[in-house]
């Protein structure tokens, strides 16, 4: 049943989800004693026993995303914490590796003494076919109006009116993507910890969905990506197991709604 938020365990509800029907499926699950005041990304004893959990829902994931799709799973470094190298390693040897996303967050966090400062989130892309559905031209970045016009100075380029549509288009999207975090004064900001930014969100569902296409979240959060989704016409799914961020994400939901009619 798509756009439903299901508030249940993330493992225990992908399983009765039917194979293939996910075209994209965007997980920022715990990341295992990085948020460390939170209970929920401290609940495993052992790093083995976080990578086996892991394990168990990506494979779940992967079962329900279609043969074309694209899985991106959120992971950070805590301070020395570096679970999540690992975790990339397992599960590309399990499932075919797409590519990896850096999510320049803009501005640093968690000032240390002895190290650079980081700025930085990772996103690990699985892919579950050969051929993938990938919108390059929906993830451009536009060129400012002076850019376009050093670039039509170009005289390389004898088809002006092409040239100017090209860049006009914007360049192309790195594997670098560079949003601003959110901080607590901003007003997309709503209660979760590790809420990610609706403009990232919207970059992943753009890239890899079209209109009408299923976005499944399985730790879905105060519900970032329900409302991508949703504003972006895709269908969607969403897995939340605290009852405080199932209602975070149901105002949203219906703030939403209430803004489009």
């Amino acid at each position: 049943m798509p756009n439903q938020l299901i508030q249940g365990d993330a493992f225990t509800e992908l399983s009765k989800l039917p194979d293939a029907t996910a075209q994209a499926i965007i997980a920022d699950p715990p990341y295992f004693n990085v948020l460390e005041d939170e209970a929920w990304d401290t609940q495993w004893k052992t790093a083995s026993d976080y990578l086996a959990w892991c394990e168990g829902w990506v494979g779940q994931s992967m079962r329900i995303l279609r043969d074309d799709g694209l899985c991106f799973i959120f992971g950070q470094l805590g301070k020395r914490e570096h679970t999540f190298l690992h975790l990339m390693s397992r599960l590309t040897r399990k499932h075919q590796f797409h590519d990896l996303i850096i999510w320049d967050r803009a501005v640093g966090y968690n000032e240390r003494r002895d190290s650079f400062t980081p700025q930085y989130e990772m996103i690990l892309v699985l892919r579950k076919g050969e051929e993938t559905k990938f919108n390059k031209d929906a993830v451009r970045v536009p060129y400012d109006a002076a850019t376009i016009e050093a670039y039509m100075r170009d005289k390389r380029y004898k088809n002006k009116a092409a040239r100017r549509a090209h860049l006009e288009k914007g360049k192309y999207a790195t594997n670098i993507l560079r949003v601003t975090s959110l901080k607590g004064i901003s007003k997309e900001k709503c209660g979760h910890p590790s809420q990610k930014p609706l403009a990232l969100i919207d970059k992943l569902i753009l890239c890899s969905t079209d209109e009408g296409d299923l976005v499944l979240d399985p730790f879905l959060g105060s519900g970032t990506t329900a409302v991508a989704a949703q504003k972006l016409n895709r269908q969607w799914i969403g897995i939340e197991r605290d009852k405080g961020y199932v209602k975070i994400a149901r105002k949203r939901l219906s703030d939403l709604d209430a803004s489009l009619n």
